[in-house]
């Protein structure tokens, strides 16, 4: 990734902001997409600016820095979350919404441009330390999928589907040449119908196809980046699924 990254800033304490608009200064690649004082006037901009990185407090006016990565997955789960908080005690609640770093106030500049330059390096997609997968295709997978929508009902041959998840808080489904399904059905709701021995469900965002693994990536602190075999698009997977994945392969 050699273009600018774009990261949003939010905090409720005036002299943080500060520091956080310092830190971006003095961060390579990074440009500043806007700055909030509240969890609502952060969502706001997220919508208007769609930035690649939120770095933000954990407790905020309005809307918790937590409700608000909840919100921001919803709309793409690729937007990269890091959390600068004074209380530790959140930590537990910044995994559960795969937070890609948790910053302790006060925090170390020196720490804290390190994290950015990771998160650089990640955007880049680096192909280092790959974990290669592959697995035969299962015999008994129904051939079909059939998806309710706002026109009716679509239908998706199973074999081709090769990613499903949330974006712009809807269901999309991809599949083989570039294929597009939109549906108003949850993640659990059709994982239910997938087969088992097919379909992974990697993160609360995404579910892939085993078949078409082609290698998985490290990317935050609790994540990795899940690439997959003829398409640009790629998903995430949490360490805790990354080792139940390895287990299925061996």
């Amino acid at each position: 990734m050699d273009t600018t990254i774009r990261i949003l800033i939010a905090d409720d304490e005036p002299g943080m902001l500060v520091v956080m608009r310092k830190l971006i200064e003095r961060a390579e690649g990074y440009e500043l997409a806007g700055e909030a004082a509240d969890g609502e006037e952060l969502l706001e901009l997220y919508e208007r600016e769609s930035p690649d990185v939120v770095l933000m407090d954990v407790e905020m006016p309005k809307i918790s820095g937590i409700d608000c990565a909840r919100a921001i997955q919803d709309k793409n789960p690729k937007t990269v979350l890091v959390f600068a908080t004074g209380h530790e005690q959140y930590m537990k609640s910044a995994f559960e919404v795969y937070a890609f770093d948790y910053l302790v106030k006060p925090f170390r500049i020196e720490r804290a441009l390190n994290t950015l330059r990771l998160i650089r390096e990640r955007l880049r997609e680096t192909c280092e330390g790959n974990v290669q997968i592959s697995r035969p295709r299962p015999k008994d997978a129904p051939a079909r999928l059939m998806l309710k929508n706002r026109d009716g009902l679509s239908f998706v041959d199973i074999d081709d589907i090769l990613l499903i998840q949330r974006e712009d808080r809807q269901t999309v489904i991809y599949a083989g040449n570039e294929q597009r399904f939109a549906t108003g059905e949850g993640l659990s709701e059709l994982i239910e119908r997938l087969p088992a021995n097919m379909f992974f469900r990697t993160h609360k965002s995404y579910i892939v196809n085993v078949n078409q693994i082609e290698s998985i990536t490290p990317y935050g602190r609790w994540t990795y980046i899940v690439r997959l075999r003829g398409t640009k698009r790629d998903a995430l997977i949490t360490h805790e699924r990354f080792d139940e994945l390895q287990k299925l392969f061996v």
